[in-house]
């Protein structure tokens, strides 16, 4: 399926109810399940990843399919080991294809009953659930903060407790915080000292909580905000002082076109000038809004160096890729030497075809995409449902806005 995308006015007016935070929905389920007492999630997130991940705790079956939920399937991995019972985890054919050896290996350095179905260092597994004693163990920082926050979450619950010493540079650090801030909401403390994250043996307390907006999802609003003509956008459900690293979006935008004023309830978006000729960003942080943050400044003719985005080649596709093939559809490059700096040149510009964008089974192409159309005549997107892995509602609100979308089968 094909989804065509027009905008007859190229002007936005809208106030936007953003979906809630897949991240914090999918730990706090984590921890629910890890909590000796039940409590209530409130506006847990209706994303795809989150509602499998809701769904293979409730049905408690030896068989567990989390489809290609990439996080959900990481944080179950750690859980199953330690919960009574014989596990066979899988998902999609791309989900199989998805490294989990690193997390693999550090679970069963604390004695984990782990054993690969299929191939060696990926999903299916077979899990043996038992209690864990803990204690001592290395990760690599570089290959996926989901590895880290996985072992954190059942840290408290091991007979020793857990001293993760993280070798190498931390990556998505925000998210490991995230992780580390919600686990202490629900009472569990740690320590953190150089590059070591130790946690006691302790017990999460139950409280009831309520699940903000989702930063990443606001993302892809800040690109529509600059690119029309006119524009009065409010987001609603985001937080002012939030766990999510993906609110850097306010600080990259500023110099290249986007003021962003909290008016409770809301978060409005002001276009503004670029105060900056050359965007130059490290993405390590918030490895997530480099493929909205590309496609912005694509879209005016800003040039920028993008660094930080070692994790993209691992991500749903190889976002890196994805996004050299998609970009020089309309004429702008994304190329780098060394594969550490990306430089970005280059404005998107008509061409004599409707251009279609590959989402390569990627929710964030097709969202990142999918403001262009108010820029260019019209637009195609290929597979364009792949939003409800974390926005279901993403093309409903691009109508509120006054964008047309064309089903093509």
């Amino acid at each position: 399926m094909q989804y065509k995308i027009t905008h007859p006015t190229k002007k936005v007016n809208a106030v936007i109810d953003l979906p809630t935070s897949k991240s914090i929905s999918n730990r706090l389920l984590i921890i629910r399940a890890l909590c000796k007492q039940n409590f209530n999630i409130h506006k847990l997130a209706t994303a795809d990843d989150t509602q499998l991940l809701l769904k293979a705790l409730k049905l408690n079956q030896p068989k567990v399919d989390v489809g290609a939920a990439g996080t959900s399937s990481r944080f179950l991995t750690a859980l199953l080991v330690i919960t009574e019972g014989n596990w066979h985890l899988c998902g999609t054919e791309r989900l199989h294809n998805r490294p989990i050896e690193t997390l693999v290996n550090a679970l069963k350095s604390l004695g984990a009953d782990i054993s690969y179905a299929e191939k060696e260092g990926y999903l299916p597994l077979n899990i043996k659930g038992k209690i864990l004693n803990g204690g001592n163990i290395n990760i690599k920082g570089t290959i996926s903060s989901q590895f880290i926050s996985a072992l954190l979450m059942i840290g408290p619950t091991l007979k020793n407790g857990l001293q993760l010493n993280i070798q190498g540079e931390l990556v998505s650090t925000p998210y490991v915080q995230m992780t580390l801030k919600l686990m202490q909401n629900f009472g569990v403390e740690h320590t953190w000292s150089g590059n070591q994250i130790s946690i006691l043996p302790q017990n999460y307390t139950a409280k009831d909580y309520t699940v903000e907006a989702d930063w990443s999802a606001a993302s892809y609003f800040f690109t529509i905000a600059a690119l029309a003509k006119q524009s009065k956008l409010l987001l609603n459900g985001l937080f002012q002082t939030s766990v999510q690293g993906d609110q850097a979006m306010q600080q990259i935008t500023k110099p290249i076109g986007i003021k962003s004023i909290f008016m409770k309830p809301y978060l409005h978006l002001i276009k503004a000038s670029p105060t900056t000729k050359k965007l130059v960003y490290d993405f390590t942080k918030c490895p997530d809004l480099a493929q909205t943050v590309a496609v912005y400044c694509a879209a005016l003719g800003i040039p920028a160096q993008f660094s930080g985005l070692q994790t993209l080649r691992r991500k749903e596709t190889n976002r890196i890729v994805a996004l050299q093939n998609e970009l020089s559809k309309v004429g702008v490059s994304f190329n780098s030497n060394n594969d550490i700096h990306f430089e970005l040149s280059g404005k998107a510009k008509s061409t004599p075809q409707i251009p279609k964008f590959e989402t390569y089974e990627d929710h964030r192409m097709a969202m990142s995409f999918a403001p262009l159309a108010l820029i260019l005549p019209q637009i195609i997107i290929n597979e364009p449902m792949v939003v409800t892995k974390s926005y279901p509602n993403f093309w409903e609100d691009l109508k509120k806005m006054g964008f047309t979308i064309e089903k093509i089968n």
